[in-house]
């Protein structure tokens, strides 16, 4: 193991920037908003123009919420409620339709890992990276809710009566450790083919190398994945791998496999904290040297006259019939306060953010129309697009294919 120190951005980096798209918002209420347009909501052009609308404001990424499930608002089993947002278009597809649609930002659909192969998700987020041309990453995700378990029959989960208690928590770290492996197969995947393997050459009759498609022969507790994968080698090499994590479980997940880690610290100790617990865990992975982002989650309602959008939000909560609560901090202002804020963070350790509109209609373009300028003002966010790839917008390198060999 390197005894080198984990990476982190430096300082004076620049300041990264995603907004997680959901729905119509992040708050249960955000569809009744007069803007919020839910009957186009199941359509291409509603995702379209999001993602346009991101890109307009030199964002860095956007991802796309997805699950196995209904959405719900218990953690662990579903509802029966009516007066919300139930259903979602496919995360991946969702992704690849918006692909040709731009050109620079990042595309990062989310996957439940826990019931789905890593042989198909690796080949999705390859093809995604291919149509995008090297703009794909993918937001990995556990789930333990049973009911979602008995949509596949392949394996049962017990419901979870505590999330604290031992049996809980030797489950997640399960599903976790699982995840991990899927990430490691996906990668291994996506090196299968090496650079250059396909050869193409019509005169010859050679289309490929056959000595540069590689088996992975990946044998572990949750896998056994012979490969090559069917997809030629992405753009970027290994598409950007993201996650969220909320404590010291999912963290070593970040610190194993991820390039990025969204956390919800609610204020610079923690995030402090957070960022620490994260770095230990990566040098005990062996991964010392390696950038690693963490950006901070925030749910966030924004407009230019002060008080507006805690006013907004009362009156979000008050159709919803209770207050809304997350797991990342609800940020309730202006632009420059909200900057104010990340500045804060960002001292703290975190290299960017990702920000939840509660009400994407509204809170959406006051992001990328106000946040943006007022933190291009500051001197730390981007004025261009510096990068054609997503790894480029995040200074990671395109790494090494691990199968290539040495001979011209």
């Amino acid at each position: 193991m390197s005894s080198a120190a984990p990476a982190s951005p430096a300082p004076s980096a620049p300041l990264h920037l995603a907004v997680a798209l959901d729905g119509t918002g992040w708050h249960p209420a955000s569809w009744r908003e007069p803007d919020a347009r839910p009957r186009t909501l199941f359509t291409a052009r509603y995702w379209a123009e999001l993602v346009t609308e991101a890109e307009q404001g030199l964002l860095d990424l956007v991802t796309i919420e997805d699950g196995l499930g209904l959405q719900s608002g218990h953690f662990l089993e579903p509802d029966d409620r009516t007066d919300q947002v139930r259903g979602r278009l496919d995360a991946v597809l969702t992704a690849a339709r918006v692909a040709p649609l731009t050109r620079h930002i990042g595309l990062v659909p989310t996957a439940v890992v826990t019931h789905t192969e890593p042989f198909h998700l690796s080949k999705a987020i390859a093809t995604l990276d291919h149509v995008s041309s090297g703009r794909a990453g993918v937001r990995v995700q556990i789930t333990a809710r049973p009911n979602e378990a008995a949509h596949f029959g392949r394996r049962t989960i017990d419901p979870i009566e505590a999330y604290d208690s031992p049996a809980a928590q030797e489950l997640v770290t399960d599903l976790f450790d699982e995840a991990a492996d899927h990430v490691e197969v996906a990668r291994r995947l996506w090196d299968s083919w090496e650079d250059g393997a396909e050869i193409r050459d019509a005169a010859t009759g050679r289309f490929v190398d056959r000595d540069r498609l590689h088996r992975i022969d990946f044998e572990g507790r949750h896998f056994s994945v012979r490969g090559p994968s069917i997809t030629p080698r992405p753009p970027q090499g290994q598409p950007v791998v993201t996650a969220l994590g909320h404590q010291t479980v999912p963290y070593r997940l970040i610190a194993r496999q991820a390039d990025v880690g969204y956390v919800t610290a609610h204020d610079a100790d923690g995030a402090r904290a957070i960022v620490a617990e994260i770095r230990a865990e990566q040098e005990a992975a062996g991964r010392s040297g390696e950038l690693l982002h963490v950006f901070g989650d925030i749910v966030v309602l924004l407009d230019e006259r002060p008080g507006a959008a805690r006013d907004r939000l009362a009156r979000l909560d008050e159709a919803a019939g209770s207050a809304y609560t997350s797991d990342a901090p609800v940020f309730a202002g202006t632009p420059g306060e909200l900057a104010d804020f990340l500045g804060a963070l960002r001292a703290a350790g975190l290299s960017g953010f990702r920000l939840r509109p509660a009400v994407l209609a509204h809170d959406l373009p006051a992001i990328t129309r106000g946040l943006v300028p007022e933190l291009q003002r500051r001197g730390v966010f981007r004025r261009a697009y510096e990068a054609g790839t997503l790894r480029g917008l995040l200074g990671l390198d395109r790494p090494a294919n691990r199968y290539a060999t040495t001979a011209a």
